[in-house]
């Protein structure tokens, strides 16, 4: 195995861990297996234009706890689809595999969540030495109990209710927070029963614009003349169509959502009369350095990684499962997003709590 080269690419939107796993890839394989790194520049763009450059020890030491990633990413470049010079996307795929080639790249590690793995996934079909690493705020991988980033976002997200109940709770308002979670309401979920929402609204629960105003109502019965409803920017009113914010057209994935919180709050106090604000978190979610756990984590991932190569395990993904970090096929962990249900343990927990789901 001496002499081998393997490359590392993280793709999508950037997280807290990201620059822990690319620490830990690099370091495992120049100590372990004296193997050489390449990073390859701002994700799949990069392995499209052909950009990439060597890792060595010295440059991963001192990025542990940095936030965002030394390699650079984007969320728009695919091999399957990409737009050049504003013409129509094309399947570009084979020129990808060329320079994996040219750089005499052995084994490709791709960081990413659902988008970056499942574009992972398809390149298998020519290039059939690739492992994937699991990274998303929004924890809506399969296959994998949790994904980094998530827990610093959830941590952000927790801190940022805390400040905001001090406002709320000294005009008498109500404060809508909202936050991360297009498809999945696991930030609004986790950070909302950590940071005591009063009510909670996720995408797989669509809500009453009634039900909240109940609740509302409810808790100024209850001499309580404030409220802290957390909101995930996928969430919508049954029957109803997401918040779309603005449509990027040469992206995989072009809807963007957000302003569901303005629509809440603006609903709340032109029925109830009880003042409202709106704050959107937004990237605030994605910055900062990694917590404890992410960091732990993306490091446990990243070894792990290396030592499914070393062992020519390829076309799996690194998942934590009862505390071990195991391989699974990249097929399986990309064949669907890992939603909230209605009966999960935490969404019972808040029901105990008196927390309201708008329903």
């Amino acid at each position: 195995m001496a002499g081998r080269t393997v490359g590392i690419l993280t793709g999508g939107g950037d997280c807290p861990g990201l620059n822990a796993a690319i620490r830990a890839v690099t370091k495992s394989a120049i100590l372990d297996h004296g193997w050489e790194v390449r990073g390859i520049l701002d994700g799949y763009h990069g392995l499209i234009t052909g950009r990439s450059r060597q890792l060595s020890y010295a440059d991963v030491s001192n990025i542990l706890p940095l936030g965002g990633t030394i390699l650079g990413t984007s969320n728009k470049a695919s091999p399957f689809a990409f737009s050049e010079n504003g013409k129509e996307p094309s399947d570009v795929s084979d020129r990808a595999v060329e320079n994996l080639k040219r750089w005499n790249i052995d084994a490709l590690f791709c960081i990413g969540g659902d988008g970056t793995l499942s574009i992972a996934r398809k390149m298998l079909s020519k290039f059939d030495r690739i492992i994937g690493i699991p990274k998303t705020i929004d924890n809506d991988l399969k296959c994998t109990e949790q994904t980094f980033g998530f827990d610093t976002a959830c941590n952000f997200v927790t801190q940022s209710i805390d400040r905001i109940h001090f406002t709320a709770q000294s005009h008498h308002r109500v404060m809508v927070i909202e936050v991360m979670g297009r498809y999945a309401g696991w930030i609004a979920l986790e950070g909302g029963l950590a940071g005591g929402g009063d009510i909670i609204l996720i995408p797989e629960i669509p809500f009453s614009y009634d039900r909240i105003v109940d609740a509302v109502k409810e808790r100024s019965k209850k001499g309580k003349r404030f409220s802290i409803i957390v909101v995930a920017e996928g969430a919508k009113p049954a029957g109803e169509d997401y918040a779309v914010k603005k449509i990027v057209k040469d992206s995989p994935d072009p809807i963007r959502l957000g302003g569901v919180g303005e629509r809440v709050a603006d609903h709340i106090e032109e029925t109830t009369g009880h003042e409202s604000r709106a704050t959107i978190l937004g990237h605030l979610q994605r910055g900062g350095s990694p917590s404890f756990f992410d960091r732990i984590l993306a490091t446990g991932y990243g070894i792990a990684a290396v030592s499914f190569a070393a062992k020519n395990m390829f076309g799996k993904m690194a998942a934590l499962r009862n505390g071990d970090v195991v391989p699974v096929d990249l097929e399986e962990a990309t064949s669907g997003l890992k939603l909230v249900t209605e009966d999960h343990k935490l969404v019972k927990a808040a029901l105990s709590l008196g927390t309201s789901f708008g329903v």
